[in-house]
């Protein structure tokens, strides 16, 4: 079994910044690609920033410039580091691995979620 822990979020300015931290434990082969989302309220979830396990890195649009995605030396965390941030990313952003518990599996998981609340 994999855990995902995400920390960080919180109330912020526009403007301000705020890191996002996702460490993931427990039993595994190997991590690929760890990622982040987000969910405001009404809307569907959607793909914030993710990195490969190869150092690839993908943005949403509304995010490039602002926010940047990086991994630990291990690969075993991820962050979100969130720049001049606005309202419109007030949103729940959940931290997603894609994991091989053993060599010929593979699996996805989420974290629970942190809420990032911007104010204007």
């Amino acid at each position: 079994q994999v855990q995902l822990v995400e920390s960080g979020g919180g109330l912020v300015q526009a403007g301000g910044s705020l890191r996002l931290s996702c460490a993931a434990s427990g039993n595994f082969f190997s991590i690929n690609t760890m990622g982040w989302y987000r969910q405001a309220p009404g809307k569907q979830r959607e793909l914030v920033a993710a990195d490969s396990s190869v150092g690839a890195t993908n943005y949403a649009d509304s995010v490039k410039g602002r926010f940047t995605i990086s991994r630990d030396h291990a690969g075993n965390t991820v962050y979100l580091q969130m720049n001049s941030l606005k309202p419109e990313d007030t949103a729940v952003y959940y931290c997603n691995a894609v994991v091989r518990p053993s060599w010929d599996k593979i699996s996805n998981y989420w974290g629970q979620g942190t809420q990032v609340t911007v104010s204007s």
